[in-house]
């Protein structure tokens, strides 16, 4: 990443994820999102806890020494407040200079007003006098401030900033400030002259020592947060690309097999088998629906099919199985049974009708054709396991997704919408009660052969 490029995140190649590039970092909307709503937060935080830690020492400042004089530290204060509030107002994600400069200016605010005298001091004290307060810890509160919200650079420019600010006021204070040499002179008479004592605690001493020892421990402590807020920021950039690996397996899996996939390792390669609902969909007439319509019209009519029963499969906590071209398999208690799974797959289909009835009414009105749509539904046990080698898919098979096929074909000749075996209505009962909404519309049929089944049994079915 270039210095001229203000539009991408703050991170070298060190901080991305390992394979990635700034490009894909750019054009990846979950990171560009993750980075906005993280700088958006920190700011929020930064903000709060330098208010708050300013409003303890503006409490604190005239209790240790209540004059007149503090006003002017009061002032830094409140100034220190609204750069805050500002910086705020201004921060997005990306090389910000506006908030750059913004940042110079409260640290060379704060240099000014802590390394240089005091204005409203009328003491007469000699100016090295500033130093022997300890002013400098309060840079810790802007660096400590500045790990919420800015990168791991930006945080190593406040310290080379501040260290080379100190350094000038330093040099200032030494070439410029004001002394009083009968202070120096009363320092070595009573603690001698030219001992160690005396330049302790000469009121004119700088004491240069004390001072770059300030300065290498704010580096020190800067390089520091510098390090861990660079370790956060990759943390963060590997989460927002797993964030975008689930997404996009969503987009070929069901979100229940996304969630098992994510929380366990190989959760799919264990052979096993348990009772599911096993629902069809089917549009009914699709080849002499295509023969009169472009391949583009046949697409897009796919699309706005699968899309709501897709909407729908996921909404009802289903798996989606797979496409069959017109049609497709949903399963209701995979990867793992649930206490509701036929209900839920119910309830499936039910949707299902409403929405192709939506759909239909939205077709008509555009002066297309209506889709007709068959369901059928079986529950009963199955055989679950992933297959393949290198591209592994969830299997679902067994005699009850054979059923569920059959039955979705029966509607044509029964002329109804859905076909439902009586093992289903009966779970459907037993889980949600014989009296449940959903089992309304259904109208029981007696001694159905159903092929593949051996004899005859009552089917369900509703118009």
């Amino acid at each position: 990443m270039t210095a001229t490029d203000p539009s991408l995140p703050e991170f070298t190649d060190a901080d991305l994820p390992p394979g990635a590039t700034h490009a894909e970092i750019a054009a990846n909307r979950f990171t560009e999102a993750t980075l906005e709503r993280h700088k958006r937060e920190g700011l929020e935080l930064a903000v709060r806890a330098r208010w708050i830690a300013l409003a303890v020492i503006a409490v604190m400042l005239p209790f240790l020494n209540f004059s007149f004089e503090m006003i002017y530290y009061e002032l830094l204060l409140a100034a220190l407040a609204i750069t805050g509030w500002a910086q705020r107002r201004i921060g997005r994600v990306g090389r910000s200079p506006v908030e750059l400069v913004l940042l110079f200016i409260e640290l060379l605010l704060m240099t000014i007003v802590l390394a240089l005298p005091n204005p409203l001091d009328q003491s007469g004290w000699p100016a090295a006098m500033v130093y022997r307060f300890g002013a400098f810890s309060f840079f810790f509160v802007i660096l400590a401030a500045g790990t919420l919200a800015y990168s791991w650079r930006t945080i190593m420019a406040i310290g080379n900033w501040t260290a080379i600010m100190w350094l000038i006021a330093l040099g200032l204070v030494w070439w410029f400030g004001k002394t009083d040499p009968a202070l120096t002179a009363a320092a070595q008479e009573a603690f001698g002259h030219g001992t160690k004592m005396a330049n302790l605690l000469d009121p004119n001493s700088i004491d240069f020592g004390m001072r770059i020892q300030e300065i290498i421990v704010f580096l020190i402590v800067s390089f520091t947060l510098a390090v861990s807020v660079r370790r956060f920021n990759r943390l963060l950039l590997n989460n927002a690309a797993l964030e975008r690996e689930r997404t996009n397996l969503s987009r070929y899996f069901s979100p229940n097999v996304v969630e098992e996939l994510s929380h366990n390792d190989d959760p799919l390669k264990q052979i096993r088998s348990h009772d599911v609902a096993v629902l069809f969909v089917d549009i009914v007439g699709f080849t002499a629906h295509a023969a009169t319509r472009s391949p583009r019209q046949l697409i897009e009519t796919l699309r706005a099919f699968h899309s709501r029963m897709e909407t729908e499969v996921f909404r009802h906590h289903g798996t989606l199985d797979k496409y069959l071209g017109d049609g497709l398999m949903a399963t209701f208690g995979t990867p793992l049974p649930g206490d509701s799974d036929a209900s839920n797959a119910l309830e499936c289909a039910n949707s299902m009708i409403e929405a192709v009835d939506r759909w239909n009414a939205e077709r008509t009105a555009q002066g297309e054709s209506p889709i007709k749509v068959s369901f059928g539904l079986h529950y009963g046990p199955v055989v679950l396991g992933d297959v393949g080698a290198n591209r592994l898919e969830f299997a679902v098979v067994g005699n009850t997704v054979n059923i569920a096929s059959r039955l979705e074909a029966m509607s044509r000749d029964l002329s109804v919408r859905l076909v439902m075996s009586d093992a289903m209505h009966a779970r459907v009962q037993a889980e949600s009660g014989v009296d449940a909404p959903m089992l309304a519309a259904q109208r029981r049929i007696e001694d159905q052969s159903i092929r593949g089944v051996d004899g005859h049994a009552p089917l369900w079915v509703s118009e």
